[in-house]
């Protein structure tokens, strides 16, 4: 019997947006409805993705320009498709990404002014049609993320531009999800709880619309 294929979501945003911590808390609300859940990460996720991240947040690809730091990211996330993300999928796993596609086309793309056909040709080879089912926009005030990020200690080689630069990344992301029904913007201001409510609604209503909607478990809480 074949397996029913799994579903395929994705987390973007400027940085201090607080990606990483949902994506954790998605995946254990997924797990309370009996799923199997893959937590992966863009840059890496598979061993020769995981070794082209130093290179691209160390910062030592940025002299090259940005069209070189795209095609190094396309080429860390068509190991990491056809390592990870494409057999959990075809097992019937969910997958929750922290970053995917949207982030190249914000940073390399409406940022970096590379331009939309090498990003087009770059992703046909990357992830062929293997689109995400749900991508969830996390978006705080630029400030707001900037400091948050900041608290976290050292930044890398993206967190370290100026305000400007993550001013027209959170424009590019609101604008990137206004036209698309893939695409659901998340108010990523209060406190890690209020966040974490409404990015489960949104996916609950997207992905289970038949199925009653479970409560997110508290911390330490067991599920019944």
């Amino acid at each position: 019997m074949q397996l029913m294929r799994g579903k395929f979501i994705t987390l973007e945003g400027g940085e201090g947006t607080g990606k990483s911590t949902q994506a954790r808390r998605l995946a254990a609300h997924l797990r309370t409805r009996g799923l199997s859940v893959l937590e992966t990460r863009e840059p890496g996720g598979s061993a020769g993705a995981e070794a082209v991240r130093h290179v691209l947040l160390s910062g030592a690809a940025q002299p090259f320009g940005s069209e070189a730091e795209a095609l190094l990211f396309a080429a860390a996330r068509a190991d990491h498709m056809d390592e990870t993300i494409r057999p959990a999928l075809e097992a019937g796993h969910y997958v929750i990404c922290d970053r995917f596609i949207d982030s190249s086309r914000v940073y390399q793309g409406a940022v970096g002014q590379v331009d939309a056909e090498l990003l087009d040709a770059l992703e046909a080879v990357a992830i062929g049609e293997d689109l995400p089912d749900l991508t969830l926009v996390l978006d705080v005030p630029t400030e707001l993320g900037l400091s948050r990020a900041e608290a976290r200690g050292k930044a890398d080689r993206f967190e370290r531009e100026g305000l400007a630069f993550h001013e027209a990344v959170r424009t590019a992301f609101l604008a990137l999800a206004e036209n698309s029904s893939r695409h659901v913007v998340i108010d990523a201001r209060g406190s890690v709880e209020d966040v974490t409510q409404r990015m489960i609604a949104t996916v609950e209503a997207r992905l289970f619309p038949a199925m009653p909607a479970r409560p997110m478990l508290q911390e330490g809480q067991a599920h019944e």
